[in-house]
C-alpha cells in the first residue's frame, strides 16, 4: 500500500496567494489488480508551477480539490505493456506526490529525448510553455522574416522561449522583464533589445526608444497597464497574441482601461487570445521542432528547480511574484 501526499486548496484565493490557502494531505493508494483500471503506479519526479493555475484555481477547482498542474512522473509498478517500470510519463494529474492510473491521461516523453537533456526541460522549453510560443507566434503573430516582435514578461518559461523562436524566424526581438539579471539573461540568449519595466522613466519612452518604427508583433502574457501602452505602438495590421494576463491575476478589484478600440480601428489590427490546447493535434510537430532546437543550441534553457515537494506552495507564490528566470519547476 502507497500512501500519497497531496495539496489541496483549502482556501480560494483572495488577491495573492498565501501558503495558508493550501493544506498538505495524505491519501492511501489501491493497490493494483490484474483487469482493473488502475493498472499503473507513478511516483512524480518534477511538478510544474505556472500562470495560469492563478485564474483556473478561481474558475473551476472547489475548495478541498488537489491543486491542478503537470508532473513528470515515473513508473512504480504496471500492469500495462504499453508502460515499463522505470519509464518517465507526462501528467496532468495535480500537486501530488505519487498516483495510480490507467495510462489513457498519460503522454511518454518522445523516444528521441536525448540521455543528456534534464526530463523536468519536457514542463518547460520541450513541453506545455515552449508550444505555446511556438504556435501563438507561428498561428496568431503569424510572424514574417525582417519584422519587430514585442515580448513582456520575457525572461519567463513563455516568453524566452518566443523571443528565442522569433530570432530563429529571423525577426527582431524586444523584451521586457522587472529586475536587471532578468535583462541580462534576455541579452544573453539573443534578444537585440531589452529592458527592465520597472526602472525606465516611462513605459512609452522605453518601448518607442528600443524600435522607433513600432512593432509588427506583440507576445502579451501580461495584460493590464503594460498592453494599453504598447498597442498605441503597433504597427499598421500588426498582429497582437494574448497569451496570458498575469498583471491581473491576483486582483480582488477589477482594472479599469484604458479601451483598446481605437488604436485597433485606426492601425487595422488583429489581436486574438489563445490557449495552447487548441493545437493538441499538432502536439508532436511543436515538440520536436524545439527539442530539435534546444539539441542544436539554437534555443537555450533556463530552469528555477525548488527543492521538495512541502515546498510547492512557496514555489508557486515565488514564481506569481516574478521570482523565478526561465521555468519555475519543484523537484520531489
Amino acid at each position: 500500500m502507497v500512501i500519497a501526499k497531496a495539496w489541496v486548496l483549502k482556501k480560494h484565493f483572495d488577491g495573492f496567494p498565501k501558503t495558508s490557502d493550501f493544506d498538505l494531505k495524505k491519501i492511501e493508494l489501491p493497490n493494483l489488480k490484474d483487469g482493473g483500471e488502475q493498472k499503473l503506479l507513478l511516483e512524480s519526479v518534477f511538478l510544474s508551477v505556472d500562470p495560469y493555475m492563478r485564474p483556473y484555481s478561481q474558475r473551476y477547482m472547489k475548495e478541498g480539490d488537489i491543486m491542478i498542474g503537470t508532473q513528470i512522473a515515473r513508473i512504480v509498478e504496471s500492469k500495462n505493456p504499453a508502460f515499463t517500470v522505470g519509464a518517465f510519463v507526462m501528467g496532468d494529474r495535480g500537486w501530488r506526490t505519487h498516483f495510480v492510473s490507467d495510462g489513457k491521461d498519460l503522454q511518454l516523453l518522445p523516444s528521441n529525448w536525448p540521455e543528456s537533456l534534464p526530463r523536468s526541460l519536457a514542463l518547460g522549453t520541450v513541453g506545455m510553455p515552449g508550444l505555446t510560443a511556438y504556435f501563438g507566434l507561428l498561428e496568431i503573430c503569424k510572424m514574417k522574416p525582417g519584422e519587430t516582435v514585442l515580448v513582456n514578461a520575457a525572461a519567463g518559461a513563455v516568453g524566452s522561449v518566443v523571443g528565442q523562436l522569433a530570432k530563429i524566424g529571423g525577426c527582431k526581438v524586444v523584451g521586457c522583464a522587472g529586475s536587471d539579471d532578468k535583462v541580462a539573461y534576455l541579452k544573453k540568449i539573443g534578444f537585440d533589445e531589452a529592458f527592465n519595466y520597472k526602472t525606465v522613466k516611462t513605459l512609452d519612452e522605453a518601448l518607442h526608444k528600443a524600435s522607433p518604427d513600432g512593432y509588427d508583433c506583440f507576445f502579451d502574457n501580461v495584460g493590464g497597464e503594460f498592453a494599453s501602452v504598447a498597442i498605441n505602438q503597433m504597427k499598421k495590421y500588426g498582429r497582437i497574441a494574448v497569451c496570458g494576463a498575469i498583471s491581473q491575476y491576483n486582483d480582488s478589484v477589477p482594472q479599469k482601461g484604458p479601451y483598446v478600440q481605437i488604436p485597433m480601428i485606426f492601425k487595422e489590427l488583429q489581436m486574438e487570445g489563445f490557449i495552447v490546447s487548441r493545437w493538441n493535434n499538432r502536439r508532436e510537430e511543436g515538440l520536436q521542432a524545439l527539442l530539435k532546437w534546444v539539441v542544436e543550441g539554437k534555443v537555450k534553457c533556463h530552469e528555477q528547480v525548488t527543492e521538495g515537494f512541502e515546498n510547492m506552495p512557496m514555489a508557486f507564490i515565488g514564481m506569481l511574484k516574478g521570482e523565478n528566470i526561465g521555468k519555475a519547476v519543484v523537484k520531489v
